[in-house]
């Protein structure tokens, strides 16, 4: 049995996932907020991107609208309601984005249906031969563009005011207020940086899987399960993590008695990363 292809074509819903994980630990970060919306930000610009495509606008445009829709409504949301939540324990703050995750299917069902679509990007067509097996173009966007996210952020964090702020909140809030850390600027600036990282991710996974409003909302599951082997903190921990968890749900597929449930691959994982590593997960949750 050959599983090479599988695990080529895994690195790409890899990338979406350590993309999503690394979105839900920055702004974890920052705010002590696990966002259950993260994956219907992303979906809602998706189908946004999609009806321009539609409508026969330019790639480009319908892009940078994904992004923008997905990242506008992630602010409104850190803004306005998160704020009113900010006091409360982190199970409440979590349980809270919740609210807009259900808001936002409401409107995808009523908008476009839960039918299901794909994007289909011209890079879909190009691809190069790794190891004999085909390498779409878009996969490997994907992968260079988790990579170049997590860099970008980890220079932020590290080389400007803001990443100081941010990093600042993540290791005592309270303390972080009384010196002057404008809280409620930098946490904003984290639900903005979130929106970007999951109108990205849900471009990806329209593309490479299909574009269903609760298919994508879902995309939560394999993010939360990255970020937990990343123990909540480290950036290139959760990357590495959601690029083995979209490998180890791809080398399902020739398994022929699995093969129907592999999609469950991401809420097992999951499941166990929170049995093995709840600990830290939990020390991490407190700390907040």
């Amino acid at each position: 049995m050959n599983i090479l292809p599988f695990i080529i074509s895994g690195l790409g819903i890899g990338a979406v996932y350590a993309l999503s994980g690394v979105g839900l630990v920055v702004l974890f970060r920052a705010t002590g907020v696990l966002n259950f919306a993260f994956g219907a930000f992303g979906a809602i610009g998706a189908h946004c991107a999609w009806q321009l495509l539609e409508w026969k606008m330019p790639l480009g445009v319908a892009i940078l609208a994904a992004v923008a829709v997905s990242t506008a409504i992630s602010f409104l949301y850190g803004r306005v309601f998160a704020p009113m939540l900010s006091h409360r324990d982190t199970v409440v703050r979590a349980v809270g984005t919740l609210a807009p995750a259900l808001v936002l299917i409401a409107v995808m069902g009523v908008t476009w249906a839960e039918l299901p679509r794909r994007l289909q990007f011209p890079t879909d067509q190009m691809f190069v031969s790794l190891f004999a097996v085909r390498l779409t173009y878009t996969r490997i966007i994907a992968l260079l563009l988790a990579v170049a996210m997590v860099v970008a952020i980890t220079l932020l964090l590290s080389r400007t005011r803001l990443g100081l702020d941010m990093r600042a909140l993540a290791n005592d809030r309270d303390l972080s207020a009384v010196l002057g850390v404008r809280v409620l600027h930098t946490e904003t600036a984290a639900w903005i940086i979130t929106g970007i990282f999951s109108g990205l991710a849900g471009l990806l996974l329209a593309d490479l899987v299909r574009l269903q409003g609760t298919f994508l909302t879902l995309l939560v599951i394999p993010a939360i399960a990255a970020a937990i082997l990343g123990q909540l903190r480290s950036l290139w921990e959760t990357a590495v993590a959601g690029i083995l968890i979209g490998i180890a749900e791809a080398a399902l597929t020739p398994i022929a008695w699995i093969s129907p449930y592999r999609a469950a691959a991401p809420f097992i994982i999951a499941l166990a990363a929170v049995t093995i590593l709840g600990g830290t997960a939990k020390a991490a949750l407190k700390d907040r």
